[in-house]
């Protein structure tokens, strides 16, 4: 239940008179609003909610001119960054990879493009233009496992890549964008069959990739590993290399393509609870003839292996958490059938496979003849970039580099193409050029920012702070990412302290990042103080930290959450009276379970949040089908107990919620429970759904509408400022 991206719209009519008619059962709003200038009634005809905002709206203190800045109430700021400014700024990366000439191809989708996913060129000269491989008409995403990742494969002059539409592999030379590209893949008539992770055989002239096939099941689709035929004339249908397994990725060749690597794991197991790693070995006809399972395969060892990899001498490599509990890099010795550990440290090499194709390290050619291994790793919230020589007694070498955080690695001719980003580098591509003994960074240039103009409201940027904090589990601690409000215009009243924002990020099993992203810039700009959480379930801190929410979903997240907004208050960081929290997908689930089972926040935001634990295991996706049995367990009576929806006497504040009405991972039947429950029992409440959206929104007019809307319902239903922006808010039941 992890998330791509956040945001909001419903099917909007304008009218001539600047009101709007939003077009679903749950609104009726037609009366114009300038910023929110509510209808005026008396305290006492109005419910508890609507007597505070108006106190709030009573005794909102004045906004005073100072020589350099204004006074004025926290969330009343007037800011630059602006919700079209991030909805304009949300570009994200889907991969990287290096064409025959050494040229960066990166996938990025588009929320101008209604989030559609476009391979693009690097420019042949600095400062020329980047040139888009994808034609219009043709979108790169695969729908594998919902989540896709690793839609595109670029092996010299050719791109293969999953289009979004049919899901079909199609086949494209990069130099020549003029020639359509060609399919690779059967036409079933309607997107039912998903490939990803694939690699080129060129010893059997063939793709080999994963594939999920719905046709005959969209709950249970089998998962296997297939070739297909490169060279004929006519489509031809996948050959099944590899199955038997629930699940496969990272399917990885040798370089004469006489063995082949991939990762498989079976429910109820998540990939990073337990997994396996194979080799098969191909016979002369392309078939695999035999099998070795290299890790994961001795039930006394709990081990999660991922990212296999091959050297040039044919040299296994790959990441497990065996023995210490990270993820870090080892090799398989074949003629022992025996792993060794290349290098550790108690830090994670890599992260949790939510999505295919990922790359955390890469092999860097040496003049020296050594074998160097580029590698990212995270420890204690900060990522590196290192050097790693593998000889007895292996050494790492850190390298200096803006980022503080680090994603993929792919390798160039003579350099790095690094993604990373850090508290004043949104997510970005950099150029990593090393100095003649690979130890040092000669050069370091960004060539790719999903926000290139944030540069300009530097000014404005809330840096964040690493806090660690007590839960309420003696001895054990908790992170997260502190943002305290920031805008140079401006000084907030005396004695007053800023409203709070608590996002619990979705999975569970993933982590927030301590980087410039403009969505939190947005709140703390205003007068917000933000803070991004790592509650215990979170990756990036080993796997004892990751297990600490096994069986304990809905209460360990839940309560380092309220542990952590409670601390900032104690510390005199936030109004106590004024804690709001958000969270999509898992995080919106933590978000309905904080409000319902605890009393800390005074109003919550759900983004495609989870309600009821039962309906989520009937309905949801086979990848996470089975991911309930270890969060909570099988008793069906603790998933009622856990789920929110069946407490809706215990809910008493405000709530907002946003849904795609095309997902496939928390249907849009969740939203709707938790909606009409609420508002019988007369919560104030609105629920907001977006028709063409799936799991996490995509188009830019979605995501600045879910922002804004959130922006506004906060600051009428705890009160205290005016927001400064003309936003004209939906129609709250129960409130209104």
């Amino acid at each position: 239940m992890t998330t791509l991206a956040i945001v909001t719209l419903l099917n909007l009519t304008r009218f001539p008179s600047s009101s709007y008619h939003y077009s679903k059962r749950f609104f009726t709003h037609t009366r114009k609003l300038n910023h929110f200038n509510t209808p005026k009634f008396s305290l006492s005809s109005k419910t508890p909610f609507q007597r505070r905002r108006l106190r709030y709206f009573n005794t909102s203190a004045k906004v005073t001119m100072a020589s350099d800045t204004i006074t004025a109430p926290y969330g009343s700021w007037k800011s630059p960054i602006t919700a079209d400014v991030v909805s304009g700024a949300s570009k994200s990366l889907g991969g990287t990879a290096v064409d025959g000439s050494g040229r960066l191809v990166w996938l990025e989708s588009r929320p101008t493009e209604s989030g559609r996913a476009v391979l693009v060129l690097e420019p042949q000269c600095p400062g020329g233009e980047a040139v888009d491989i994808t034609p219009k008409e043709f979108g790169v995403r695969t729908l594998a496992q919902e989540y896709g990742g690793g839609a595109f494969t670029v092996s010299g002059d050719v791109v293969f890549f999953a289009n979004y539409k049919d899901q079909r592999l199609y086949k494209q030379s990069i130099s020549s964008l003029d020639v359509s590209p060609i399919p690779l893949t059967p036409d079933y008539g309607v997107p039912t069959v998903s490939y990803a992770d694939g690699v080129l055989d060129t010893r059997f002239n063939r793709f080999i990739a994963v594939r999920e096939d719905r046709r005959e099941s969209s709950q249970n689709p089998p998962t296997t590993i297939v070739s297909i035929a490169l060279g004929n004339k006519d489509v031809q249908e996948p050959e099944v290399l590899v199955g038997g397994s629930d699940f496969y990725a990272f399917p990885r060749l040798d370089p004469k393509s006489e063995r082949i690597a991939w990762i498989q794991w079976s429910h109820p197991n998540m990939p990073w609870d337990k997994s396996e790693l194979w080799v098969g070995y191909i016979s002369e006809n392309g078939e695999i003839y035999k099998s070795v399972c290299v890790a994961g395969y001795d039930p006394s060892v709990v081990e999660s292996p991922i990212e296999p990899k091959w050297s040039s001498d044919g040299e296994l490599f790959f990441i497990t958490d065996r023995e210490s509990g990270f993820w870090n890099l080892h090799k398989w010795i074949e003629s022992e059938n025996k792993v060794v550990p290349v290098y550790s440290l108690d830090a994670e090499f890599a992260r949790p496979l939510w999505i295919f194709g990922m790359n955390s390290y890469e092999f860097v050619q040496s003049p020296k003849q050594k074998k160097l291994i580029a590698c990212s790793y995270r420890q204690k919230g900060k990522s590196y970039l290192g050097i790693i020589d593998d000889v007895p007694g292996s050494k790492l070498t850190v390298l200096d580099i803006p980022f503080t955080d680090i994603y993929n690695i792919t390798s160039g001719t003579d350099f790095l193409f690094v993604e990373g980003a850090s508290a004043v580098h949104p997510s970005s591509v950099a150029k990593v050029t090393l100095d003649d003994n690979k130890s040092k960074v000669a050069y370091f240039n960004i060539i790719w920012s999903s926000s290139p103009d944030s540069l300009k409201y530097s000014p404005y940027i809330s840096k964040p702070e690493l806090i660690e904090f007590p839960t309420e589990v003696p001895g054990k601690n908790a992170y997260a990412y502190f943002y305290p409000p920031s805008n140079p215009e401006y000084r907030a009243v005396e004695g007053e302290k800023p409203p709070l924002l608590l996002k619990s990020h979705g999975g569970p099993t993933t982590e927030t990042h301590g980087v410039l992203n403009l969505s939190i810039q947005y709140w703390t700009s205003r007068g917000w103080a933000f803070v991004d959480v790592n509650y215990g379930g979170s990756t990036g801190y080993g796997r004892e930290y990751r297990d600490r929410l096994l069986g304990r979903w809905g209460i360990v997240d839940v309560d380092d959450c309220c542990s952590c907004a409670t601390y900032l208050a104690d510390n005199g960081k936030v109004d106590r009276e004024r804690l709001c929290i958000t969270g999509g997908s898992a995080g919106g689930y933590t978000t309905l379970a904080a409000l319902a089972f605890k009393d800390t926040f005074k109003a919550g935001a759900s983004l495609y949040g989870v309600a009821d634990l039962k309906s989520l295991v009937e309905e949801t996706h086979k990848f996470e089908s089975h991911y309930i049995n270890n969060l909570v367990g099988v008793d069906e009576k603790v998933w009622f107990d856990r789920s929110p929806i069946n407490h809706v006497d215990k809910f008493s504040c405000p709530i907002i919620l946003f849904q795609g009405l095309e997902d496939k991972v928390v249907p849009p039947s969740q939203a709707h429970l938790i909606y009409e429950a609420l508002k019988k029992k007369g919560v104030p409440v609105v629920l907001v759904e977006y028709e063409g959206e799936q799991h996490g929104f995509r188009k830019a007019e979605n995501i600045k509408y879910t922002l804004e809307q959130q922006m506004v319902f906060f600051a009428r239903v705890i009160g205290g400022f005016n927001v400064a922006d003309n936003i004209i808010p939906v129609k709250i039941d129960n409130f209104d």
